[in-house]
């Protein structure tokens, strides 16, 4: 397998924005953002819609009922005021449960049910769950089966399925589950480049996901390593998938599915957003991060957030060390404003290769 690509190999070609359905929805677009575990809350899956993500799926939702009540699974199943579709990811690996949480989360809202046999983390493969999964094909059937009667036969709620190209580079099974999701009336497919014993580590590969978008005919979206427009563009050329999902390259950068959008249907770039609208889609992502989660718990979980916003820009460990310390959601959202605020004029662009710190940046400041 061919590990990374040449973004430069192929003319361009604006042939690649499509329409993708799942059951009675028609999605915004062709970019989607990744369910990813403490990241795709409602409030940063909310920003990425506004920003151009044309479908988002909530982080993953354990099936087993004992977790239900908690906090944190009521927070991941949280999808008021969200724009439709509303996609809840399940995990698990007893066919009866995940039937019954798929029940569960439709009964609450839920418009699609995604089942994930993608996540390579350990707390998850060693319950047999996520990725680890992929290594009992039976078992797969048996639980897709049970969650699509639980849910789009009785209630026409449709199910998809993100999963990876296998256990290992030994062991790449993608097709044979891609065949039988769609059989078994899966109704879209998300497949990273990567086996489950990759992890996150190397280069994700896309010759399998050509492979199987090549071998059936519901839509396939290719994920994995996909950071640029240009690179969408290219991985929907040599993939033929029919949409793209960006993970890790959306944290701090929400950004990044308008600029997607853009470069699909022109060839050309967007100017990165200026400092006047970075401080006010960061300061707006705060106050929506700090309202769901309360002063508590919001302060602390949105230091990760602002950490990725200003990475790579000047004066950000000293920053991020300062920023860290701040006990009052007040406190913090002022530092932030002021530390984008010492980057320059409103009407500058926040470019992280050029931009630099005014003469009275906050670090100076008593």
């Amino acid at each position: 397998m061919t590990q990374g690509i040449k973004l430069a190999s192929s003319p361009f070609s604006t042939s690649f924005i499509r329409s993708v359905r799942i059951g009675p929805f028609f999605l915004l677009n062709n970019v989607f953002v990744a369910p990813m575990a403490g990241v795709t809350d409602r409030p940063f899956r909310q920003l990425c819609k506004r920003l151009g993500a044309g479908y988002a799926v909530s982080e993953m939702a354990a099936s087993n009922p004992r977790l239900w009540a908690s906090d944190k699974t009521t927070r991941r199943i949280n999808h008021d005021g969200e724009i439709e579709p509303k996609a809840v990811q399940i995990a698990g690996s007893d066919p009866a449960m995940m039937a019954e949480c798929a029940r569960f989360n439709v009964e609450r809202g839920a418009q699609i049910i995604d089942i994930n046999m993608g996540c390579p983390a350990k707390k998850v493969c060693n319950v047999a769950a996520g990725s680890a999964l992929l290594q009992d094909e039976k078992l797969v059937g048996h639980i897709l089966d049970a969650v699509i009667k639980a849910v789009t036969v009785t209630n026409n709620v449709p199910v998809t399925l993100k999963f990876r190209t296998g256990w290992n580079r030994q062991n790449k099974n993608a097709l044979a589950i891609a065949r039988m999701a769609e059989s078994a009336g899966v109704q879209m497919l998300t497949l990273h480049g990567r086996t489950r014993a990759d992890l996150y580590t190397g280069q994700a590969e896309y010759e399998t996901i050509a492979a199987v978008k090549a071998n059936v005919s519901i839509p396939v979206v290719a994920n994995g390593d996909i950071d640029s427009p240009e690179k969408a563009h290219h991985v929907l050329q040599i993939t033929g998938a029919d949409a793209v999902m960006i993970g890790r390259a959306a944290q701090g950068n929400p950004w990044i599915f308008r600029e997607i959008n853009h470069y699909l249907r022109t060839g050309t770039h967007m100017a990165a957003p200026t400092i006047a609208e970075a401080r006010k889609v960061l300061r707006e992502h705060l106050l929506d991060h700090y309202a769901f989660y309360g002063e508590f718990t919001g302060l602390r979980t949105a230091r990760k957030h602002i950490g990725w916003y200003v990475s790579d820009l000047p004066g950000e460990e000293i920053f991020r060390a300062q920023m860290n310390q701040m006990q009052t959601c007040e406190e913090q959202l002022a530092a932030v404003d002021y530390y984008l605020a010492s980057l320059g004029h409103d009407q500058d662009y926040l470019d992280r290769g050029a931009v630099t710190i005014n003469a009275h940046p906050f670090l100076l400041a008593a």
